[in-house]
């Protein structure tokens, strides 16, 4: 792994990177994929140079999401300390959350071979009593039907103010929002499209452009 050290205001001596170095082991240890470790360094001096202190930040990146960290102390081998302390803590509470996604699956489960449903409090309706809804056999009661125009499809409208952006900001307001598509305008090309989630990390766009204005429709 990489490292690149950056002084603000301060000077980077030998015993510096040398510690840094040492620190840099134990977060690869944590964090194998990663390819680079950037530390900067920054002193301050607060009235008139009779307190000081200096900031370390850490910035790892490489295979996987970028992971920061910073620390302030009036010694930068101490905030050093810190920041390494923040960013290893960091990396091991995603790493147990990793693992326990992967030995505790959250959300409904279905096994296929016996048909069964786990994790919900859900009885899975027979395939006969699927055919016979489906059919029209077994009637669906809403208790709406006496209503005029009623019609049994329930179609939900929401709306959103638009937001321009780029893909690469939408696939990222999706990760956060925990969706599996997000609406927006591209501000490249400025249509509207929708960026959504297929099979493992892959995403899609689909966008929506027009040549001109469409015309009114005759009453």
């Amino acid at each position: 792994m990489e490292t690149s050290i950056v002084g603000v205001g301060v000077g980077i001596t030998d015993r510096f990177r040398s510690v840094v170095e040492e620190k840099a082991t134990r977060i690869e240890h944590l964090a194998p994929r990663a390819q680079r470790v950037d530390v900067k360094v920054t002193h301050r001096a607060y009235h008139n140079g009779r307190m000081e202190d200096d900031t370390v930040e850490l910035t790892l990146t490489g295979k996987g999401p970028l992971v920061r960290a910073e620390a302030t102390d009036g010694d930068k081998f101490a905030a050093l300390d810190l920041a390494v302390d923040k960013l290893c803590e960091q990396l091991r509470r995603a790493k147990d959350k990793r693992v326990d996604s992967r030995n505790h699956p959250r959300g409904a489960k279905f096994e296929k071979g016996s048909g069964s449903l786990e994790g919900i409090d859900v009885q899975p309706a027979s395939v006969d009593v699927i055919r016979a809804v489906a059919t029209g056999e077994i009637p669906i009661i809403t208790g709406n039907e006496d209503e005029e125009d009623y019609t049994p499809v329930v179609i939900r409208t929401k709306q959103f103010s638009a937001e321009w952006m780029t893909v690469e900001d939408a696939v990222d307001r999706m990760e956060l929002v925990g969706h599996d598509f997000f609406l927006f305008i591209d501000a490249r090309s400025d249509h509207p499209s929708v960026v959504y989630r297929r099979k493992g990390w892959d995403y899609g766009v689909i966008s929506l452009s027009t040549l001109a204005a469409p015309t009114e429709l005759a009453s």
